[in-house]
């Protein structure tokens, strides 16, 4: 109950914030989940397709990366589209390259998203305090004397509601854009390794 007083003191600002945090957190659980189910169908790929590579079954593991949804799958379907036709390891490569950039662009997209809305947050609070406090100070400037100090410090106290609340609805979305980047990073790097390594073993190098 008191937070909810506190938040409704707060007066409009509070609202936007809110929605902000709100959307922050929604993009944060889906880029979680998605990069979770990334890395697992990324290690089942690996898992399945070196053994088809190693046995020179390169029709038996195209096919298989043709019909399966994953970022390493994507990749590694250029490089078969090309190596098929006997081509250079070099051209086998300058494909994978291309399914990489197809790819990285989906595995990043809507994090960075996450430090914009931690700025809006906050400069919603700042701007909401700043809002407050001229209220504040043009309502006392026409109150009686003797009640000027206590009404001048409730409402900068309210006022004050909006940034703190700013800050609540930032410092978490900072941090989920710094672990989902780190962990972008981390899988990206796992993705192009196992490309390489595949590239290896098709070139038979």
């Amino acid at each position: 109950m008191e937070l909810i007083k506190v938040f409704q003191s707060g007066g409009f600002f509070m609202y936007p914030i809110l929605i902000v945090m709100a959307v922050g957190l929604a993009i944060a659980i889906e880029r979680f989940i998605f990069l979770v189910r990334t890395q697992s169908s990324t290690n089942k790929v690996w898992k399945n397709i070196v053994p088809m590579l190693r046995a020179d079954d390169n029709l038996r593991a195209q096919k298989y990366a043709d019909s399966t949804k994953s970022p390493l799958a994507t990749i590694l379907s250029y490089g078969f589209a090309r190596h098929n036709n006997n081509a250079k390891r070099s051209i086998v490569e300058s494909a994978m390259e291309e399914g990489v950039m197809e790819v990285v662009p989906q595995l990043e997209q809507r994090t960075h998203y996450l430090a914009t809305l931690a700025n809006v947050a906050t400069l919603l609070g700042l701007l909401g305090t700043i809002i407050g406090l001229i209220q504040a100070f043009t309502a006392v400037a026409s109150a009686d004397p003797a009640e000027k100090a206590n009404l001048l410090s409730a409402s900068i106290s309210v006022a004050m509601n909006t940034t703190a609340f700013g800050l609540c609805a930032a410092i978490p979305l900072l941090l989920f854009h710094s672990y989902l980047a780190t962990r972008t990073t981390k899988l990206v790097d796992n993705i192009e390794m196992a490309t390489v390594k595949c590239l290896n073993i098709m070139s038979k190098e």
